[in-house]
């Protein structure tokens, strides 16, 4: 790095990445300095993934030299430095409930971002090969750019399957996005964020889906576009340094008052729990199986059915229903791991926050989130979840 760039923070991304922008959308609201490169620069190869020994976007290489590779993880690492400006809020019930969307974001809208980014290949491809080969090759030469594109692309085609999402689930897992789309096109007419009138790590966690994929591939911009402008509006928004905004000029730039949550925000928080609760409780009935089964699990054991290094570990199957479907797909214990993570922040609360929150649990289906619980703690060490 030359002098001019040593202090500041090197995010290693693409564009069409699910997870670059979700940090992305923090790293600028948060207001920290950065630069951004793709992987095909040498740095990346030579230096950065030999650090993570996997195979992912994003990483945040700090100014001395440590790699940085789960978002939640960078969330945190920034926030440990400075709790300033405000990301995270500071009461009580607002601060469970964006760790909960933010979760919810970053892992349970998956199966539909992907819907629609390969369910639909064939009308969005020169994009998609212009995007995947951005990704994965330097250099002017277009026609060499695709080609390498299509060959990132042809790995990743085959996963919706791994997701759930076939040709008997496609129906259900589209629905359920387009319902909770509307709900949020509702709630963004009124505010521009989905705590009030600052960003929070809750917005965060839904643009990982939200942007890259379903505001940005060709076939699903142009579906929220028409059916939820103003979610489009917000994917920009939050891409946009002010946090202040003309269209909504008498809104603080502050949370919600009194550690309250909006009665557009509750609609939301209805569809999320309600199609998050079977996921999350497959996945952790797997979980808590796959500990009990290993007698004397060692500290520090990946939690991967091969044992295997990988950025998204499964334990194996697991079925469950959405909207009168059955799905079947891969476990995905680092899914647990992050629902637990945002839960913990819920379970902490005493006396009257508890109180509040509980109140609004039982108004939009929610109660089950206090009711998980796991065989045995994860963490996440040297990049990888392991035992605890």
């Amino acid at each position: 790095m030359t002098r001019s760039t040593a202090a500041i923070h090197t995010l290693w991304g693409t564009p069409h990445s699910l997870y670059t922008g979700k940090i992305r959308a923090y790293l600028i609201k948060k207001g920290i300095p950065f630069r951004e490169l793709c992987p095909p620069h040498p740095r990346f190869r030579d230096q950065v993934k030999p650090a993570v020994r996997l195979k992912v976007a994003p990483v945040i290489e700090t100014p001395d030299g440590h790699s940085l590779q789960d978002t939640t993880d960078m969330i945190d690492y920034f926030e440990s430095l400075s709790p300033r400006p405000l990301m995270i809020p500071e009461t009580p019930v607002q601060r469970a409930i964006a760790w909960l969307i933010e979760a919810f974001g970053s892992e349970s809208l998956l199966p539909a971002a992907m819907s629609y980014r390969w369910t639909y290949r064939d009308q969005q491809e020169h994009f998609l090969r212009a995007e995947f080969g951005r990704g994965v090759h330097t250099g002017p030469d277009r026609e060499a750019r695709l080609e390498a594109g299509l060959k990132l692309m042809n790995y990743f085609n085959d996963f919706l399957p791994v997701l759930g999402v076939t040709p008997d689930t496609l129906a259900t897992v589209e629905s359920c996005y387009l319902e909770l789309l509307v709900a949020l096109d509702i709630h963004f007419q009124h505010y521009p964020y989905i705590l009030g009138g600052r960003p929070s790590i809750a917005d965060c966690g839904l643009m990982a889906p939200l942007y890259a994929h379903l505001a940005r591939d060709p076939v699903p911009s142009a579906l929220m576009k028409n059916r939820a402008p103003n979610v489009y509006r917000w994917t920009e928004r939050m891409n946009l340094a002010a946090i202040a905004d003309g269209e909504f000029p008498e809104q603080a730039e502050a949370y919600f008052p009194g550690d309250s949550i909006a009665p557009t925000l509750e609609a939301v928080l209805k569809i999320m729990f309600r199609d998050w609760r079977p996921e999350i409780l497959a996945n952790t009935e797997c979980y808590n199986a796959w500990v009990t089964a290993g007698e004397g699990r060692k500290t520090d054991e990946l939690v991967a059915h091969d044992g295997q290094r990988t950025v998204h570990p499964t334990l194996g199957p697991i079925e469950y229903e959405l909207g009168g479907c059955r799905i079947r797909r891969a476990s995905a214990p680092h899914t647990v791991w992050h629902f637990d993570k945002a839960a913990s922040h819920a379970m902490g609360l005493v006396g009257k926050s508890a109180e509040a929150l509980a109140a609004l649990l039982k108004r939009t289906g929610g109660e089950w989130v206090m009711a998980v619980a796991l065989a045995r703690p994860m963490q996440r060490s040297d990049y990888v979840l392991a035992l605890v």
